[in-house]
C-alpha cells in the first residue's frame, strides 16, 4: 500500500477515534481552522476520496471492529441499547425551562413594562445519563446551547433493525422472456384456464 503523508495519517487516525469529516480535517490541518465549515467540508470529503487515504481507513476500521467483535466490546445489543438511549431520551431529563416576567422598561409615567424572559435550569451532569447529549455550549455571544443527538434518526435505525420499516421497491417496464404466457391470445388463454 501507497504510504500517507503524516498529516494524511492523522486525519485517518481522528476518524478512527470518531471524530466528524470536519474535525479530524482542522485537526490534521491546523490551518484550516480559520477556513468556513462547507471549505473544510468539501476539503475533507476530497481527502477521503483519496484512494490510498480511503484504503488506509478502510483497514483501520475493520481491524477495529475485528478487535471490537473479539473483546465482546460491541454487540448489536449494545449497539441498540445505545440508539434507545437516544432516541427516548427526554429533554425534560436534562433541563428545565420557564417563562418569568421581568421588568424591561418603564413607560413616560413611570410605569414599569412587563415582558418574559425565558429561564433555563440544567441539571448537573452527575445526576443524569449524558450519552444521549451531543453538545452543551455556551458561544461567545452568550447564546446557551443544549443538543441531544438526532432522537428521528436514532428510532428510524432501531425500527429498521427490528423489521419495523421496509424499502418499497418498485418496477416498470417488461422483462423479456419471464412471462410463459406472452404472446398467446385471449382465446388460448381461456383454453389454458379450462385445463
Amino acid at each position: 500500500m501507497e504510504k500517507l503523508t503524516l498529516k494524511q495519517e492523522k486525519f485517518v487516525q481522528e476518524l478512527i477515534s470518531g471524530k466528524s469529516q470536519r474535525e479530524a480535517y482542522r485537526i490534521a490541518y491546523p490551518s484550516s481552522k480559520k477556513w468556513k465549515d462547507e471549505n473544510v467540508d468539501s476539503q475533507a470529503s476530497n481527502m477521503l476520496k483519496i484512494p490510498k487515504v480511503f484504503t488506509r481507513y478502510q483497514a483501520l476500521q475493520s481491524r477495529l471492529k475485528k478487535e471490537a467483535e473479539d473483546e465482546g466490546i460491541v454487540s448489536g445489543k449494545r449497539v441498540l441499547k445505545e440508539l434507545a438511549k437516544i432516541g427516548f431520551a427526554d429533554i425534560g431529563n436534562y433541563l428545565e425551562y420557564r417563562p418569568e416576567k421581568t421588568i424591561v422598561d418603564y413607560d413616560e409615567d413611570g410605569k414599569p413594562i412587563i415582558g418574559y424572559q425565558t429561564i433555563i435550569e440544567v441539571l448537573e451532569s452527575k445526576g443524569v445519563d449524558t450519552s444521549a447529549i451531543q453538545e452543551v455550549s455556551i458561544t461567545d455571544k452568550g447564546t446557551f446551547k443544549f443538543k441531544l443527538y438526532d432522537k428521528q434518526r436514532a428510532l428510524e435505525l432501531i425500527g429498521k433493525n427490528i423489521g419495523m420499516f421496509t424499502d418499497k421497491v418498485e418496477h416498470s417496464g417488461r422483462i423479456e422472456g419471464c412471462n410463459p404466457f406472452e404472446g398467446l391470445t385471449t382465446a388460448e388463454l381461456k383454453k389454458l384456464i379450462q385445463k
